[in-house]
């Protein structure tokens, strides 16, 4: 496995990988790796002659400084679960590499970039289109692989992928959980031992809630879920909105959609940890 700061390193290892026409995959992350990235990594390797993992954590997506700067960074841990998982390359840029010069490109792609996320944090999936659009120009790939965890991030990426007009399939990947069901994360690393003893309960209710639907109205599902979080001493809802799968528009009945899906934030701890979920209640 090569590791790689500088972009010209990286694409000349890789003019060569085509000249032989290999195949690439990328698998962009933001580092503080677990075995959710492994998964991706690894569907990644079975798939393309080439693997390539990006580890940079974007600035431009952070609408809070505090967060950018208390994010998890662990480079050389990340090589390592990273050569044992297959992945050929490792692109760990600065900042400045990544960004030259300010970033002032704008996307919007309404109503995914606009909704739950991009309501409650402003600019954040700007950003993100500004990172990975960056990377798909500096790596070229194939493929690239997301988790199906940021489920408002696929179909941002889908649509700027259509918007640039790539020759790109985005593969979704599904969603890791730790063995009480908890979703993996990078942010999970910054609980304390009582607040990750009680962050289970994210997923304990969402996935209870699948039988309680089958029986209530949408509505009554929706709130059942809120009051039962918020009601697990250091678990707060910011927001919890049911939509269809595709469109990400919210639902207000279950007969409306036949891909629903239930998406959710909640705040964890006293410093708060911003944990995100879902539950597919009649996905396709």
């Amino acid at each position: 496995m090569k590791v790689f700061s500088k972009i010209a390193d990286l694409q000349n290892e890789l003019f060569e990988a085509r000249k032989n026409k290999k195949t690439v995959g990328l698998v962009p992350t933001m580092g503080a790796l677990h075995a959710g990235h492994a998964s991706l990594v690894k569907r990644s390797v079975s798939d393309n002659d080439v693997t390539v993992v990006s580890v940079f954590v974007n600035p431009t997506q952070f609408n809070d400084k505090t967060d950018l700067n208390t994010y998890p960074r662990t480079l050389d841990e990340d090589c390592k679960l990273l050569e044992s998982v297959g992945a050929d390359c490792v692109f760990a840029p600065s900042v400045e590499e990544v960004y030259p010069s300010p970033d002032t490109r704008s996307f919007e792609f309404p109503p995914v970039t606009t909704v739950m996320e991009g309501a409650h944090r402003p600019g954040h999936f700007n950003g993100v289109c500004q990172v990975v659009s960056r990377l798909f120009y500096i790596v070229r790939p194939d493929k690239a692989y997301f988790g199906e965890k940021d489920w408002q991030q696929i179909a941002v990426i889908k649509a700027l992928v259509k918007y640039l007009g790539l020759k790109l399939n985005i593969v979704e990947c599904p969603i890791v959980r730790e063995e009480d069901g908890l979703a993996k994360s990078s942010r999970n690393t910054l609980l304390a031992s009582d607040e990750r003893s009680v962050a289970p309960m994210i997923f304990k209710y969402l996935n209870e809630s699948v039988d309680y639907a089958k029986k209530h109205t949408l509505k009554e599902t929706h709130d059942w879920v809120v009051d039962s979080i918020n009601a697990v001493d250091g678990l707060e809802v910011e927001y919890f909105s049911i939509v269809d799968g595709d469109t990400l528009q919210d639902v207000e009945n279950w007969e409306d959609s036949s891909d629903t899906v239930g998406c959710i934030t909640v705040y964890c701890g006293k410093k708060p940890v911003r944990l995100i979920d879902h539950i597919k209640y009649n996905a396709k």
